[in-house]
């Protein structure tokens, strides 16, 4: 039974998609930790499928070398280990560029959309058995990722990459809400976008939604507080869109 078992399933398989979801994990921690929408998940199913992709191509597409009517079981010959692999390279960027937005002249999820890639890349190479290209990648990839972060915000405080968008959402009583809205606009000039409009469920409550640039965490606090005082107001909320 133990035989049949072994014969059925590959440990040093089993133990390559595994370590592509460990170090995956990583790296997802990382990105979740920070609050961006690809995290744990996205990036262990993005190593997954590029180290199961990655097995296939190795070992899944047997060419061989005389003959079509060969016994499958003991044909020997060559295969093209390329050729589903050399496809994740390039599949991977549809993935990654579904987490890049522009917004004006602000990109985000450069970095999101890098550590995807380089997820595949770590899948890849556990599904080629590489695993020590595949640790080293992953600790360098975390390395940057936190070090860096450290290092421009310590040492680069004028780096346009300071800039952040925030998302500013204020539910208000409908007759003040084009007071506040003027007054967001006459206070943040920095605002790529702007919407009004009334809650259907209630016609006498609006939602105000706009979008700030800001260079400073600080800002943050400062706008709350401020609009905070506003007559009006029953709700205020913050997200971080970096």
């Amino acid at each position: 039974m133990i035989n049949y078992f072994t014969d059925i399933i590959n440990i040093d398989f089993i133990l390559r998609i595994t370590a592509a979801a460990c170090f995956a994990f990583c790296i997802g921690l990382e990105r979740e930790l920070t609050n961006k929408d690809a995290g744990l998940r996205t990036h262990i199913l993005v190593s997954l499928g590029a180290c199961i992709f990655t097995l296939i191509s190795i070992y899944g597409f047997p060419t061989f070398v005389s003959g079509d009517n060969v016994d499958i079981n003991q044909a020997t010959g060559i295969r093209d280990s390329a050729r589903v692999a050399a496809q994740v390279v390039t599949g991977i960027g549809f993935i990654g560029a579904g987490t890049v937005l522009r917004n004006g002249p602000i990109v985000i999820g450069l970095t999101t959309a890098a550590t995807l890639w380089i997820a595949a890349s770590i899948g890849m190479a556990c599904g080629a058995g590489m695993y020590q290209i595949a640790f080293a990648g992953t600790a360098l990839a975390i390395l940057t990722l936190v070090l860096v972060r450290i290092f421009e915000k310590n040492l680069l405080p004028n780096s346009t990459k300071r800039t952040k968008m925030i998302k500013l959402s204020i539910i208000c009583k409908d007759n003040c809400s084009r007071k506040i809205h003027d007054l967001i606009i006459d206070k943040y000039p920095e605002i790529s976008e702007i919407t009004k409009k009334k809650m259907y469920n209630d016609e006498t409550i609006s939602k105000i939604t706009c979008v700030l640039t800001i260079t400073d965490k600080k800002q943050v606090t400062e706008i709350y507080e401020e609009l905070e005082n506003e007559n009006g107001i029953e709700s205020i909320s913050i997200q971080d869109l970096n």
